[in-house]
């Protein structure tokens, strides 16, 4: 996310969070209610706020740090009701990979390292230098984090070991689902290519085949906030107005004079631009916004092969 952008957002997304304490997109309660026998969890970002939920179900009391759609974790700095909320904790949740790292001093004294369920790590995927640590796109690795959630909440909780087991089957069940469908997409479109004004999505397109071609200099410029040179510009139009690519997936959070310079020429050569954001929308669950990802990417492949 721009760099800018980030600073802009960084007062409003405290104090977005601080008046949400407690809460989550799938509406949790306060975090001082796990007293009635929930197990009461904390995480970085509402994405997996409402993914605990999901798999925690009445069981569980989720606190988001981060519930702005429009904040971003990398620039985020914690306050004292966060604090709060993960002294209260029994489980912590981040996403890892220097996505959200305010949270490592965050819960330094408050949670072991046990207690916290790193996605990045829990994930597999190589988190090397050019690592992508927008791993909640990777449906995958979601399964993986509903597994181990539900094992969680059971230590927590044995009486309600089935109720977590059944959650997180359901849920999983639901992102199968939509690897089928991109699945089915990768049958038609293997190897075809795509651009992209950040590397956000890139786990769902890979998995629908697609193969990103855009060069790596714009979508760094892109994420550190950062004009990109000239002559990358230069050579992303040429990639976008080519007649080779699939589509354009394009974060609308991170826009800027040249990424909108992308879309205008792709949407001048025909080519379908899909939007993907970064966090999640208000009033919109973990699925439902996978949901809406994957049909819209279905309807811009769609569109290609109608031509």
């Amino acid at each position: 996310m721009s760099q800018t952008r980030r600073t802009l957002l960084l007062l409003g997304a405290t104090l977005a969070a601080a008046l949400s304490l407690g809460a989550c997109s799938g509406g949790g309660a306060d975090s001082s209610a796990a007293d009635d026998g929930t197990v009461s969890v904390v995480a970085t970002t509402n994405v997996y706020a409402d993914i605990a939920q999901a798999v925690g179900g009445d069981h569980v009391t989720v606190h988001a740090i981060i519930s702005n759609a429009n904040a971003d974790p990398h620039g985020y700095e914690a306050n004292a009701q966060d604090k709060l909320a993960v002294s209260k904790a029994r489980i912590g949740i981040e996403n890892g990979g220097g996505y959200d790292d305010f949270f490592n001093q965050l819960a330094k004294g408050q949670l072991d390292s046990d207690e916290i369920v790193n996605v990045s790590e829990l994930s597999g995927l190589d988190t090397g230098a050019d690592f992508n640590e927008h791993v909640w796109y990777s449906l995958p690795t979601m399964s993986k984090l509903a597994d181990d959630l539900a094992a969680r909440f059971t230590t927590a909780l044995p009486a309600e070991a089935a109720s977590f087991t059944a959650q997180a089957d359901a849920f999983k069940a639901k992102l199968q689902d939509l690897e089928t469908r991109l699945g089915e997409l990768k049958k038609s479109h293997d190897g075809a290519a795509v651009a992209v004004t950040e590397p956000v999505p890139m786990y769902l397109l890979e998995e629908a085949g697609l193969v990103n071609k855009t060069p790596a200099k714009f979508t760094e410029a892109v994420e550190n906030g950062a004009d990109v040179p000239a002559t990358t510009v230069a050579a992303t139009l040429a990639l976008v107005t080519s007649g080779n690519l699939a589509l354009v997936a394009y974060n609308e959070q991170t826009e800027g004079p040249q990424t909108k310079e992308v879309k205008a020429a792709a949407e001048s050569a025909g080519v379908p631009v899909v939007d993907f954001a970064e966090t999640l929308p208000a009033d919109s669950s973990y699925l439902d916004w996978m949901l809406g990802n994957v049909a819209n990417l279905e309807q811009g492949l769609k569109t290609v092969a109608g031509k």
